[in-house]
């Protein structure tokens, strides 16, 4: 392959086999079992950069007969609009964005070479973890919009990072973590730490793609040509995926994160061709962890599915047990009952068959007694029908009244939390009367005292103006005395000459 210049901040694309490559990766690790979900699926561009940050970094231009169309015929539209951005020499602002794209792209890339590389957590002395914050911080800060407070002008991006927790529920934990933070003071401490909460949590590019795919709420805080609302604010989320591997651990409390000032190494990213070799291999291990951690997420989606499914099914047979017990319950008590007067029964019909047998001995002499007990007989009989149905009745409705004598109940719990809750509230609407009450008494206390002072204020002005009154009246007298004084004056000179 062959090597061509690029213009300063122009970030090149992978030869067509470098591309064809990576997309045989994929598929092959999609025929393996592995399904993105569609929370974490990329836009096919920020797919082709952070195949680019895994692969190397000093990236090549392969010859002209080498291109398959083929390969790369689904990401055309998207290339050909960021190569559009870069063609324009003119526009600082597309510079500047590319530039900081392609500083994101390398500290990602050496940050997770690091990391496997040392084996172990990472601390906030990490030199490559602070140098991932500060290139972190320059992206979010580009093309900030300036608030004006009556404390002066604001830029931050702590604002912007407040929407996550609008937009995506779980984020509001960092979120009350930050705020209960002692240290910090200023909202660019609370992004620095917000930034480092979210690396922990591993959630990181979660949380950027959210925000990132809301430009409409973005644009009260960012211009609309700043990076996090053009497209490599996107190719930074995708690269963001591949900090799922790295464990951190970052103590914040003895931190100043809010006078920190961050400069961006670029020695750190200056290699020499023979770290090229080492860096291929190194790009293929983190594939294929990735692809290994992909998968393995993906089975503990399905996993916990199946958990919950299960769970659920779990809740409703125990539901339906209960259920069945508590008919077991009732149905045990109806055959009780039914045994009982099976037996009563049986009493009074052998009672009666030996009435039957000792008038059958003497049917001739009473046959109307036999006709009497035969009427009793079926009256007995008809008494018992109306008895069962009495008593299934009465079953039901003793039923009833239990299903009623559970509903009052709830009822009654329900009606006790609300008298609770009520008290409750009295007891506040009290303390806050109180306080209404002391601040009166002290507002009122004030007002004399402010009463008092105005009118001896009042008195010393009178007595002012009583003086200035004197004083007016004696400049009087003084000037007819200057007056006269100065008539005799005039006499005298005149009788000298």
């Amino acid at each position: 392959m062959a090597e061509r210049d690029m213009p300063p901040g122009d970030l090149p694309l992978q030869s067509s086999s470098e591309v064809s490559e990576s997309s045989g990766r994929q598929n092959s690790s999609d025929e393996n079992g592995h399904a993105d979900s569609p929370d974490e699926t990329l836009s096919p561009t920020s797919v082709i950069y952070f195949k680019e940050a895994l692969n190397s970094s000093n990236l090549r231009f392969g010859k002209t007969g080498s291109l398959s169309p083929t390969s790369l015929r689904q990401y055309d539209f998207q290339i050909e609009r960021i190569e559009s951005k870069r063609r324009n020499p003119k526009d600082p602002i597309a510079i500047e964005r590319l530039n900081l794209m392609n500083m994101a792209k390398l500290s990602i890339k050496g940050l997770i070479e690091s990391a496997l590389n040392l084996g172990r957590t990472l601390d906030s002395d990490y030199a490559p973890l602070q140098q991932f914050f500060v290139v972190m911080e320059h992206c979010l800060k580009h093309g900030l919009k300036t608030k004006k407070t009556f404390l002066g002008q604001n830029k931050s991006f702590w604002g912007a990072l407040e929407l996550v927790e609008k937009l995506t529920p779980e984020a509001g934990e960092i979120t009350a973590s930050v705020k209960d933070l002692p240290g910090l003071k200023t909202p660019l401490g609370r992004g620095r730490a917000w930034l480092r909460l979210a690396l922990m949590q591993k959630k990181l590019s979660d949380y950027m793609k959210t925000i990132i795919n809301r430009k409409d709420l973005l644009s009260e805080f960012y211009e609309p040509n700043a990076l996090m609302m053009e497209e490599e604010g996107a190719v930074i989320a995708g690269l963001l995926v591949g900090l799922n591997v790295i464990d951190a651990n970052l103590c914040m409390k003895g931190e100043d994160l809010d006078s920190q000032v961050g400069v961006i190494d670029f020695s750190m990213y200056l290699k020499d061709g023979g770290h090229s070799s080492k860096s291929a291999e190194g790009d293929g291990q983190i594939t294929a962890i990735l692809d290994q951690k992909n998968y393995v997420e993906e089975l503990n989606r399905h996993l916990s599915a199946s958990v919950n499914n299960l769970q659920a099914k779990v809740d409703a047979l125990e539901k339906s047990n209960t259920k069945l017990t508590e008919e077991l319950a009732v149905a045990n008590n109806r055959i009780i009952t039914l045994q009982e007067d099976v037996e009563r029964v049986k009493e009074e019909s052998s009672y009666q068959m030996e009435s039957r047998k000792a008038l059958r001995s003497d049917s001739a002499a009473d046959g109307q007694a036999l006709g009497e007990t035969r009427k009793q007989l079926k009256e007995e009989t008809l008494l018992r029908l109306d008895v069962e149905k009495e008593l299934e009745v009465q079953i039901g409705m003793k039923q009833e009244m239990e299903l009623s004598m559970k509903m009052l109940e709830k009822d009654i719990c329900e009606k006790q939390d609300a008298l609770v809750e009520l008290r409750q509230q009295l007891e506040d609407l009290r303390a806050i009367n109180q306080q209404l009450s002391h601040k009166s008494q002290s507002a009122d206390a004030s007002s004399k005292q402010k009463s008092e002072v105005i009118a001896r204020l009042e008195e010393k002005i009178n007595q002012m103006t009583g003086t200035v009154k004197q004083l007016e009246t004696s400049e009087k007298h003084m000037v007819k005395q200057a007056r006269h004084l100065n008539s005799a004056a005039g006499k005298l000179l005149q009788l000298q000459q």
